[in-house]
Order: C-alpha cells, then structure tokens, then sequence
C-alpha cells in the first residue's frame, strides 16, 4: 500500500509557481470529513488478511447504488440503485440521447442533426455496446466502430510551464486528434485502421498453452495526403461505463495516497497521477478517466465524445465541425446543426453526464465460493492488488446521493504505470508516457461476455480472455503476471474464478 504524502505529492505535480497548484476536489459539492469519519474509513479500507470468508458489504461493489440486476445483456444499463424516483426521470432522458441516432444537416429532425461531418459512430451506444466496453472487428469486411485511432504529434505547449512533466504533444495538423472512419454525404471519410495480428503462443505449467495476439496498426486510404512527420498513432478500445459517478467521486487525496513516483518503498510499482488540463474549470485537474486518465470529469468526457466520435459541438467544446482541421475545406464547409448555439446544448450534456455516473455497478457473484475465496488470496498474493487497489470510501456529497459516502469495490488506483514494451503505444498523454496506462477498474469485468458478447480486453482490444490480458502484463506489473504464469493451473483457475465473480 502506498502511503506517501499528498502534500508533498502535489508539490512535486504542479511548479511552486501557482499558488493552488491543483484545485482539489473542486469538481464535486464535498462535505469535509470529521476526523472520527477518516479513521472508521481507514480500518474499513484497509487491504484484508481474512481469505477465509467474503468482507462485510463485499458483494455490493458500488455501496447502496449496487443494482441487484447481476446478470444478463443489459446488466450495466441499470440505473444506482439508490435513486430517487424524482431522479429517475433524469436518467431516462439521458438514456435517451445517450442512445440517440444522430444524422447529418440539413435535416426535418432539427433536434437530433449535426452529425459529423467526419465522425466514428452515429450514437454513444453504438460505441459503448449496452454501456458496456467495445470489441475489435474480427472479419474483413466489419467495421472499426467501437475501436479508433487517436493521433497527435509532438509539439509545444505552455502546460509545460503550469504542469510539472506535462509531455507537449498536439493534434495531426491534417486529421486532427482522432481518425474518423465514417463522413456524410459530399465528405471524404479520413481513412481506415487497418490491423495485424501476430501469434505468440505462451507455455504454462500443466502444459497449458495460450496464444496472445501481438497487433501492428497502419491507416489505408488516407483522404488528404500523408500524416505529419513524427505523427503517433495509439488504438483505443471504448470503455465500460458503470461506476463512473463512484470513481469521480473518490476523493483526490485518497487517490494520491498510493502515488510512489520513485518507488520509495522499493515493491517495483511507481504509480503516478496524470495531471490533465480542465476545458471545463480552465486548470490542472487530476486525470482520472480513458486508458491513460486523460480525463478529469465525466462531463469532459462526455464532450469529447461527442465532439471526437461524433462531430457534435458542446459548450465545452463548441465547434460545429468537430475535429475537423483547417486543411479539411469540404469538412470545414458541410452545413452544421448549431442553431441558435450548440448541437449538443448545457441542458443535453448535463443529462447525459447524470446518466453517465448513474450507471449501476452490479451485485459481485459466488463470493462464498472457495474457489473464488482461494483466487482472492492468490491475488493478493501475487501483488494485483498493489495496483488494483480493492475499496474506497466516496466523498460526502451535498448534491450527489447516490455517490456520496459509499463503500465501493472498483479495483483500481487510477494511476498510472508503466506497463512494459509489449504494451507502449509510444503516444504520450498529459504526463502519462508512451509505456504508461491507468489501472483499469475490474468491476463487472466478469460480466464483459453477457454484455458485448466477444471478450476483448485492454486498451486495443488484443486479450480475447482474461488470462491473456493478464500475460501481457509487464512492466511495473510483470513480477505479478510472473507469478500467475508460474502458478498451477488450478491456482490459475482461481484467480480467473475471483475476477469472473467481480
């Protein structure tokens, strides 16, 4: 367990010269906690040395909003089971416009044209495929929906100055920061990813062997010419979206507590905040969402996707013509559907981001089950839960009741790690590396087959099971898929029977 100090940490983040170098919780409406509340949250967060039996509140993941629904395709579309019926109507309509279908402009249906002109996907479910994560083609002739190319080049920026180790780096000046693969009527499409896949069988003990697909992506029929010398392209595969609201509720300090950026206690693992700039609070912020926590909030996030995957304006990120460039004159040109402001106004984004952090975390499964218990031990065991810390207790919230003060289970740091050279995409962001990702959270990842159907895994999709995610592990994290790999496959099956329970 980490324990180096936040104060001392958030020195080392920002440069001395801002008198408030990091704004805290400023996203959220806190209540401060009284020092009887911080040491009752101390003893219940603290890691268990009972493998014998489950810890008390273990099966509700996500505190009092765990949906009891833990089971089937629409098992992470439940809203936080502890929501008022008053807010429940809030949820349905951001459901709503989280499964709209947008079209082009012009068109009859004004309140739901101005897509693109370039774009990924026509809705938000298309990519996040009933809330859930997405999956990569598997034939030829499928299309890259729920997988895309984002794109940047180094550069310069003044972030270097506000944001201590801020890596400079800047959209492709042709095809901006992400590529779309879809384009209305009269609008070349930018190009297609293209993929191959290596086999690179690994042998186990037992005489199990499990082949991991090693991916090289390229773009074909690049429609502006080539991309900008030194430009980096990084594949990301959509995430799922339950406990979103519970993860942006943690509190900073309690995340920057299991920071080691040098590794003080010498375990090998050196978690690190990605320290992001807010489009929404105009600062550096705590990043804590997408693969690499590039992300501080869930209303940014959900502004980005729609200006990125969708070519929608927000007033986050008010520009008509998404992510097209300067150099695209036919994208820059297509008629638009900001009238009289956005294509997406502040009443849509607000009820798309209350659905977006009301999605429910579902009921653990078989947390009795010995076989299960037996996993949970070898998993702490082994050092996955150096970076997959186990609980939190959420933030008490003025105006946030389903998130506030909850014991929840997401299995994460949200920090990030150097992962090893199997799995660099050599793209930085913010102050994560080419090497670097963000603990992904393990709530749900047991349900991924009811949900998307393929289980794919990491952050490009490549893991089709969850031993192969594992074996990919390196890095920081390749003394713990060391040791998985060295167990007998008994052992092994138990780890995979605790993270199927999640």
């Amino acid at each position: 367990m980490k324990t180096l100090l936040t104060g001392l940490l958030l020195t080392a983040v920002c440069l001395p010269a801002r008198a408030d170098p990091l704004p805290g919780d400023i996203h959220l409406d806190v209540v401060p906690r009284t020092a009887a509340e911080a040491e009752r949250i101390a003893a219940v967060t603290a890691p268990t040395t009972d493998f014998t039996k489950a810890e008390p509140f273990e099966i509700n993941q996500g505190g009092a909003a765990t949906t009891d629904f833990a089971i089937g395709p629409d098992v992470f579309s439940q809203s936080s089971a502890n929501m008022s019926f008053e807010r429940e109507m809030d949820f349905k309509v951001g459901n709503g416009l989280f499964r709209k279908l947008w079209v082009s402009s012009p068109s009859s249906t004004t309140s739901s044209d101005g897509l693109g002109p370039l774009y990924n996907a026509r809705g938000c479910q298309n990519c996040h495929l009933k809330d859930g994560r997405g999956r990569r083609p598997i034939r030829d002739d499928e299309p890259t929906v729920s997988l895309f190319l984002r794109l940047s080049v180094p550069s310069t920026s003044p972030l270097t100055e506000q944001i201590q180790g801020y890596i400079a780096t800047a959209p492709d000046p042709v095809y901006g920061g992400q590529l779309q693969n879809f384009s209305v009527a009269g609008v070349p499409a930018e190009g297609q990813m293209q993929m191959v896949y290596e086999d690179i069988p690994v042998s186990l003990p037992g005489g199990e062997v499990v082949t991991l697909q090693k991916p090289t992506y390229s773009i074909s029929d690049l429609a502006y010419g080539p991309m900008a010398e030194g430009a980096m392209i990084s594949p990301r595969l959509t995430l799922q979206m339950i406990g979103l609201g519970l993860l942006e509720a943690i509190p900073e300090a309690d995340i920057l507590a299991h920071a080691d950026p040098e590794d003080a206690d010498g375990d090998g693992i050196s978690g690190r905040p990605n320290i992001v700039w807010s489009k929404e609070f105009d600062r550096p912020m705590l990043g804590r969402f997408g693969h690499k926590a590039g992300v501080p909030t869930i209303r940014q996030q959900s502004a980005d996707a729609f200006s990125g995957d969708l070519g929608l304006s927000t007033p986050i990120n008010p520009s008509a013509s998404g992510d097209c460039t300067v150099a695209e004159e036919a994208c820059r040109a297509a008629p638009d559907g900001a009238s009289p402001d956005f294509e997406v106004d502040q009443q849509s984004l607000d009820l798309v981001t209350f659905y977006s952090r009301n999605l429910a975390v579902p009921l653990r499964r078989d947390v009795e089950d010995p076989q299960v218990l037996h996993g949970k031990e070898l998993f702490y065991a082994t050092g996955c839960a150096s970076c997959h810390v186990p609980k939190y207790v959420t933030a008490r919230l003025k105006d946030q009741p389903e998130q506030s003060f909850q014991l929840i289970w997401p299995y994460t740091d949200l920090l990030l790690h150097d992962m090893g050279e199997g799995l660099a995409d050599n793209r930085p962001e913010g102050r994560a590396t080419g090497r670097e990702w963000r603990t992904p959270p393990l709530w749900g990842i047991g349900l991924t087959k009811w949900v998307s159907v393929r289980d794919f895994y990491l952050h490009d999709g490549r893991a089709r099971s969850l031993a192969e995610a594992i074996l990919w592990h390196g890095g920081e994290a390749q003394a713990a898929r060391d040791g998985f790999a060295g167990l007998e496959k008994p052992d092994r099956d138990a780890i995979l029977a605790f993270l199927e329970s999640l």
